[in-house]
């Protein structure tokens, strides 16, 4: 409660000595230590940003040198990559505080309390799916969570999405339209850097960004078969974690390049380490599973055990559990290789044996992916 201070005439002299010291403490921050003009400073607060409507949604799946840096579309070039990285971005803060919006988000909401439905300990969000698992990881489903909480938590932390994908060969063809609907869907309103990983980086398009979102074109070599390419994500992404993504991102988001968003994919998904169950497999016995069922790979899993069937096309979490998963399946695909043998479905088949002895803290439904 606001604690009140009253003068020798018994009138109230000041509120809230805890509001009084938050403002002036961030008017300090923005005038000097942000080097924000004070008349920027009224004309934001005379017109501040509108708030984001967003959708719940599903995503769905149908099944040599850097290029000169691009200018316009909202696209520019950001100084002194490396010799094999083309970077695009729109606005992006380098400076590691909040951003002046979610400051000011922090302002109103001390005075303006999000208001939301009351949860109901006696009345589940579903009855008709299990929505958490054995181990406590939440399964997300459309009607389990509330978007607006979620979006405000994770703005307040000023949060860093990482997207990778690779667009090897011909499949660059599927870039623009992953892009553009990445763009419409995926984590709206905030921060996120899209990774493009390829071997044609002239052929990368160009697409419209929003503030605070950028695209980073890496060039890597391709394979000869698209299940090198699927299984050699794994060694790329591990070995960029160390690079750079633990520096530049909080989370990191990893996906198929022939996939477009349809609705709203947001901050809901991130946890430190998730997986998404494949949608021809979540209502089938652990037995019907295409595992790896040889004994010889290291991706190996008996007909008695496993939990779900997870889909390599849609898994992540924070950059450091990413690359403990990357550099482990990278590891047993070695072994497998050098052993004469290869999974059944790559990559794939040793995502599913690395969560089934390292649970997921999330998983998600198969919503996302149908």
């Amino acid at each position: 409660m606001a604690r009140l201070l009253r003068t020798q005439t018994g009138k109230t002299k000041c509120c809230s000595l805890h509001t009084v010291a938050f403002l002036l403490i961030i008017l300090v921050l923005v005038l000097f230590g942000w080097n924000v003009s004070p008349v920027l400073w009224g004309q934001w607060l005379r017109a501040p940003p509108k708030p984001l409507q967003l959708r719940q949604g599903a995503l769905a799946s149908p099944s040599g040198s850097p290029s000169p840096a691009f200018h316009g579309d909202g696209w520019r070039a950001l100084p002194g990559p490396p010799s094999s990285t083309v970077t695009f971005s729109t606005s992006f803060p380098s400076t590691g505080f909040p951003s002046l919006r979610s400051v000011m988000q922090g302002i109103r909401k001390a005075g303006a309390e999000l208001l939301y439905p009351q949860p109901k300990v006696l009345t589940p969000s579903r009855n008709d799916v299990l929505v958490l698992t054995p181990w406590l990881a939440p399964i997300v489903w459309e009607g389990t969570f509330n978007t607006d909480i979620l979006n405000e938590q994770f703005r307040l932390r000023n949060t860093t999405i990482g997207l990778t994908v690779f667009a090897i060969r011909k499949y660059v063809v599927f870039l623009e339209l992953f892009l553009q609907t990445a763009e419409k869907h995926f984590m709206v309103g905030h921060r996120v850097t899209y990774y493009v990983f390829t071997d044609r980086p002239a052929a990368v398009p160009r697409v419209p960004l929003g503030e605070g979102r950028r695209v980073v074109v890496l060039e890597v070599l391709g394979g000869p078969r698209w299940q090198d390419v699927s299984m050699q994500r794994m060694v790329v992404i591990s070995r960029f974690c160390k690079q750079r993504f633990l520096r530049e991102v909080d989370y990191l988001v990893c996906a198929d390049v022939d996939m477009k968003f349809r609705d709203h994919v947001g901050v809901e998904i991130l946890s430190p380490l998730f997986g998404t169950l494949h949608p021809s497999f979540y209502g089938a016995a652990r037995k019907d599973f295409t595992y790896e069922r040889r004994p010889r790979s290291q991706a190996h899993i008996p007909r008695d055990q496993g939990d779900f069937y997870y889909m390599g096309a849609l898994f992540g979490g924070s950059v450091a559990e990413v690359h403990r998963l990357t550099s482990a399946c990278h590891q047993a695909m070695a072994i497998d290789q050098a052993n004469g043998i290869e999974a059944v479905w790559h990559d794939e088949s040793h995502l599913n044996r690395y969560l089934l002895d390292h649970k997921p803290t999330k998983v998600l439904s198969p919503e996302y992916l149908s």
